[in-house]
């Protein structure tokens, strides 16, 4: 697809990053350098400039940089994000006649040419520069001109110099441009993060009693020690009584079962109301300054259904599906029904009444100091209410992230993400063979896809419980610790998975007598825990940038399929190589290729494992590693 130009001497096709022909900013990354490239060509053999021109938010004018010509006809360049915000940017290309000209000649005298006639063109075109030199400019173009006409070696040539000086001054013949683009350089907290989901009154220190938000207050120094920096709470609401479901789901509750905490709502209030039994809105807030302090943020689950207790259904009853004998038509999806919980309906006829009110509940919370929303299936609401509350909310609040919880069709899940949804939840869960890795963070990293979607990998959630950990023990959760940790910037555990704990309903990927419908009560450092593991995955994480830049996944070749390998890159710095055992009941070896840009200098070098500390020799082309399930499962490599 050609973008941003008009048909004329020089094309400019395939610009990158865009989104949807421009139609919405593409996402990056503050305080990382952002590649921006395209394609420029033209008939002949001209030589071919290409600039890019941008402006950083709040920017007064246009700062240009030189784009450097790769093979193919691809130009390229990077630009430092150092703001958050909208930049805009566009692509410049022409003509240079004088740097044309200057390789003809060469090649022409190289021959044996009579040279006497190219020799007087180039001084015509370079004279009709020679008032906008400086000083040392002119002493450069003087010595090219000494130099090729065979006074001076042309060896002594600085090209770049050259290509500097023409590329300021130089006539700019059939000047071609792009339409202008928009990248939106995201803040830290809205591409990177450890996740950890957790219930809060789970967190009791006691047996028997229900956790408060002082008891997530004490637990604040495990999850740190973890190297957690986001805790993630499902609905801290008020809960239903009406058809409230009980251990395991069922219905009817047995006495003193808490509910689900998605049956939002009952007489004490709604989605801006705090279940008394977690504490007070001052508790609150009060662990959400105590997480800061720690540097850990407080991520709000927002779930838009209500009970059958919620004041929404008396005071406006308007807001809901009816059935035909005017009855409120509970959740479903078919054949369940979910009898404790009603949906809302977003294209009532006071649907703007409806869609306000929402953005109050989101205006309410980020007042009392919430940034981060997991939002509870976006992918069953309307779109455009999407597109509205997120332009509403991002205006006044430019630092609010949203995490779109959508298991959905790919397509729907993608337009989620233009719509403003910087983070999203992806398939990963699912993803247990070296075919199934490869292709689908291989389909990640695609230009066309990272350029506005940011991958959140859940190794486990409250709902979904793999057949991998079922079956593979304690190194199945070793392994998918390891990818998910270092497949992408953002990840996350729900609480228990540092236990290993995988009791599931049989022939079903859910948890038995799941917390989403009691109280759990754990001892957090149980025998067999893997919380060492995954506080060396973290810390590992928050020092090296390769681990915090997205779209930047590539997969290494490997001779065994229980083995992948794959390297994070940056502009700035040497790829990191990951290699993991995915097999959980077998050792496995494997020969891996070595990265690309290992391959300079020595033919044996040192690199060191991170995980464990260890300096291994390393040769140029092929290696080979032996990964023990559990004991050693993956190797996480840095050159030395």
């Amino acid at each position: 697809m050609k973008t941003g130009y008009e048909i004329g001497a020089i094309i400019i096709d395939n610009i990158w990053p865009i989104v949807d022909t421009g139609a919405i900013p593409a996402r990056g990354q503050c305080g990382f350098l952002q590649k921006i490239s395209c394609r420029i060509f033209s008939h002949g053999t001209d030589v071919i400039r290409g600039q890019l021109k941008y402006k950083p938010p709040n920017g007064k004018s246009w700062k240009a940089v030189s784009m450097d010509l790769d093979k193919n006809d691809i130009f390229r360049t990077f630009v430092m994000l150092d703001s958050e915000g909208i930049y805009k940017f566009r692509v410049e290309a022409w003509f240079d006649d004088i740097m044309t000209w200057f390789q003809n000649f060469i090649k022409w005298k190289d021959s044996g040419e009579d040279v006497s006639q190219d020799l007087e063109a180039g001084g015509i075109l370079i004279n009709g520069i020679r008032n906008k030199l400086t000083k040392s400019e002119s002493a450069v173009i003087d010595h090219l001109l000494r130099s090729i006409d065979s006074k001076e070696d042309i060896a002594s040539i600085d090209i770049d110099q050259i290509k500097r000086i023409t590329q300021k001054h130089a006539f700019r013949r059939s000047f071609t441009k792009s339409m202008d683009f928009e990248i939106n350089a995201l803040p830290l907290h809205a591409f990177y993060g450890a996740w950890y989901e957790m219930f809060p009154r789970s967190q009791a220190s006691v047996e028997g009693r229900g956790g408060t938000f002082i008891d997530c207050i004490n637990r604040l120094p495990d999850l740190k020690e973890m190297g957690f920096n986001v805790i993630y709470f499902p609905p801290i609401h008020p809960i239903g009584k009406t058809n409230r479901r009980g251990k395991n789901g069922i219905i009817p509750a047995g006495k003193g079962d808490p509910g689900s905490p998605w049956a939002i709502g009952n007489a004490s209030g709604g989605h801006k109301s705090i279940n008394e039994d977690l504490g007070t809105l001052e508790d609150f807030q009060l662990l959400i300054r105590k997480a800061s302090e720690m540097g850990i943020e407080i991520a709000l689950d927002i779930a838009l259904q209500c009970s059958p207790d919620h004041p929404y259904v008396k005071e406006h009853p308007e807001w809901f599906y009816h059935r035909p004998d005017g009855s409120i038509r509970y959740a479903e999806n078919p054949p369940k029904k979910y009898y404790d919980i009603y949906p809302l309906n977003f294209q009532c006829k006071d649907y703007m009444g409806l869609w306000n009110e929402i953005r109050s509940i989101f205006e309410y919370w980020i007042s009392v100091g919430i940034r981060i929303f997991r939002v509870d299936n976006p992918h069953t609401k309307p779109f455009n209410f999407w597109k509205w509350l997120i332009e509403c909310l991002g205006n006044k609040h430019k630092d609010v992230v949203f995490l779109s919880e959508a298991f959905t069709k790919p397509p729907v899940m993608y337009e989620l993400s233009k719509l403003g949804f910087q983070q999203s939840y992806t398939y990963f869960t699912w993803k247990n063979y070296d075919w199934e890795i490869r292709e689908y963070f291989t389909e990640l990293s695609d230009p066309e896809i990272s350029s506005f979607f940011l991958p959140m990998l859940f190794t486990n959630t409250p709902d979904i419980l793999p057949y991998i950990l079922q079956n593979g023990g304690r190194p199945a959760f070793v392994l998918r610790a390891a990818l998910a940790a270092t497949l992408s910037p953002l990840w996350g555990i729900y609480s228990g998975f540092e236990l290993c704990e995988n009791t599931a309903i049989p022939g079903k990927e859910e948890y038995l007598d799941s917390e989403k419908f009691q109280i759990k009560f754990r001892d957090w450092k149980a025998p067999g825990n893997i919380r060492e593991f995954i506080g060396k995955l973290n810390e590992i994480r928050s020092v090296k940038r390769q681990f915090q830049r997205h779209g930047n996944v590539h997969f290494i070749w490997t001779d065994n399929p229980n083995i992948v390998a794959y390297i994070r890159s940056d502009p700035q710095l040497p790829s990191i190589l990951v290699i993991v055992n995915i097999n959980p009941h077998e050792i496995h070896s494997s020969n891996v290729e070595t990265p690309d840009d290992w391959q300079t200098g020595a033919n044996v070098f040192n690199v060191k494992d991170l995980i464990t500390g260890e300096d291994i020799l390393w040769n140029k082309g092929k290696n080979t590693v032996k990964l023990v399930p559990d004991y050693r499962c993956a190797m996480v490599l840095e050159r030395q």
